[in-house]
């Protein structure tokens, strides 16, 4: 299965994702598009851009749209770019929305999936440590979750089933194995 993990920053993605591949080893893992780019020699501003995360959209929507791995699992999909990237226009001043190309392919990748994991913010936060960007963070939890509700875009209705993964983290991966299990 093709499948990519969705939520804001420090929402316990990468966790899930090194629990999920210790449960399933022959799966490939997609690092962030931000990392991808990073070690291409990419250099980001000193905080969230819309240009950088523009680039790590279009980066998401390629990595995924041409894996070749028939078991991957990625981190990050483009839902996740766009919902920073509604976040921090609208703090620009800006309405953010893809061009008709771009959207294309932000179709063309969320069909290749097969599955889609979103992790939201839970309360009491179980992430112990402070996490950059708390109020961005906040945001862009809410927009995913309006993104995902109302499927705005008209990207989910005929894509992938989408679940949360909500909760202890055993209980994240053991929601994520049954949802693969059930195919």
């Amino acid at each position: 299965m093709r499948i990519a993990i969705t939520g804001t920053h420090g929402s316990g993605k990468s966790t899930l994702i090194e629990d999920f591949l210790v449960a399933r080893p022959g799966y490939a893992h997609a690092q962030e598009p931000y990392w991808e780019l990073a070690q291409r020699g990419v250099v980001f501003a000193d905080g969230p851009t819309v240009a950088d995360l523009e680039e790590q959209l279009a980066q998401s929507a390629a990595m995924i749209a041409g894996a070749g791995e028939p078991d991957i699992i990625f981190d990050r999909c483009p839902l996740d770019f766009i919902a920073y990237l509604d976040v921090l226009g609208q703090a620009d001043g800006i309405e953010w929305s893809p061009d008709g190309a771009l959207l294309g392919r932000i179709d063309r990748s969320i069909a290749a999936l097969d599955l889609i994991g979103f992790v939201p913010l839970t309360t009491p936060d179980e992430i112990a440590t402070a996490i950059e960007y708390p109020k961005l963070r906040r945001r862009v939890d809410a927009r995913l979750k309006a993104i995902i509700g109302n499927d705005e875009l008209g990207l989910l209705a005929d894509g992938p089933p989408l679940i949360e993964l909500s909760g202890p983290r055993d209980r994240r991966a053991a929601t994520l194995l049954a949802a693969i299990a059930a195919g």
